[in-house]
């Protein structure tokens, strides 16, 4: 029979007991480092990332953690983020853009990584293969500066009249001097000239602008670069401002009242990118996810700016737009 005493002594072991056992269920939370190449407030990214993870069953703050790291445009930070991160022994790897999945790689040969990025993941040096990627490496390819050269053809086809065209570049992104060339050579193909002016901080888009206005370039183009889908609104704003027609990559920008957009879905890249993770937490192996290539296309145009530039936009362009804001 339990004396009293020892049924206490055994209640009281059980409920100091209980606090370890806590502690020990909050430990277990795997945690993922998150490397951004812009800055905190990167919703158009973490948001789509988040929902994508609650899909396989990760709630932030429930039962994952993410710590985050941003290098604020400040390409060269990079390296030493994702040596943190991985000193913290996180249990995944997520990195935000070509430039942080360069820099995550060769930070890591054991810990999972999944990308997003623009381009070529092989090209890069990323992956083996898109179908077998081999290590611990996998993600999400983006057509990024390969869609610039159409870019310029929907333009022309808008302003037949127009000569010169600018593109505003980020000097630091990876490959961007590759990707201005091919776009030079796009431009000499259809009878055009090129301005190229470099920006990659915020005290450098207005005098950019000035300088596009001065040259009387027709219209604007941007060049990859995560600081620009950060100011996709001010970079709507200023070429409203200038009068100037521009495209850019991603639907945001048409959003915020761009004249037109034309590329892959972000949402949809880096939701996919929270999904790879959630399965990856679950025990797949990067190796074993192929790289997904985001290949659906959208061409957004907004009537509104059109008509605020005075644009006649043909029924034929507006035929084979995706969505059409009036």
């Amino acid at each position: 029979m339990m004396r009293r005493r020892d049924l206490f002594t055994l209640l009281g072991g059980a409920a100091a007991a209980w606090p370890l056992a806590a502690r020990a269920q909050q430990a277990a939370v795997p945690v993922i480092g998150y490397l951004g190449s812009p800055f905190p407030d990167d919703e158009y990214v973490t948001v789509p990332f988040l929902q994508g993870l609650k899909e396989t069953g990760y709630v932030e703050g429930q039962n994952v953690a993410v710590e985050y790291r941003w290098a604020e445009n400040q390409y060269d930070r990079l390296p030493a983020l994702a040596a943190d991160l991985v000193r913290r022994r996180v249990a995944v790897l997520v990195a935000a853009g070509t430039p942080a999945a360069l820099a995550a790689k060769p930070a890591t040969p054991t810990i999972p990584i999944v990308f997003s990025a623009g381009g070529d993941p092989v090209a890069l040096g990323l992956v083996a293969s898109l179908n077998r990627p081999g290590a611990n490496v996998t993600g999400i390819a983006n057509l990024g500066a390969e869609l610039t050269p159409k870019q310029l053809q929907l333009l022309h086809e808008l302003l037949p009249n127009a000569a010169v065209f600018g593109v505003l570049t980020d000097p630091g992104f990876p490959g961007i001097q590759s990707n201005i060339a091919d776009l030079q050579a796009a431009a000499r193909t259809l009878g055009l000239q090129l301005i190229a002016v470099y920006a990659r901080t915020d005290s450098d888009l207005e005098p950019a602008f000035t300088i596009f206005s001065q040259q009387r370039v027709g219209a604007v183009l941007f060049g990859p670069s995560n600081f620009y889908t950060r100011h996709t609104e001010q970079l709507a704003a200023l070429a409203a401002g200038h009068a100037l027609p521009a495209i850019y990559q991603f639907r945001e920008f048409a959003l915020a009242g761009g004249l037109m957009s034309y590329g892959t879905s972000l949402g949809y890249a880096y939701r996919q990118v929270g999904i790879y993770s959630g399965r990856i937490l679950k025990g797949e192996k990067p190796a074993d996810l192929p790289v997904q290539q985001v290949t659906k296309i959208e061409l957004v145009i907004n009537l509104k700016t059109a008509k605020a530039l005075g644009l006649k936009v043909s029924q034929d362009m507006l035929s084979i737009a995706d969505e059409v804001i009036e």
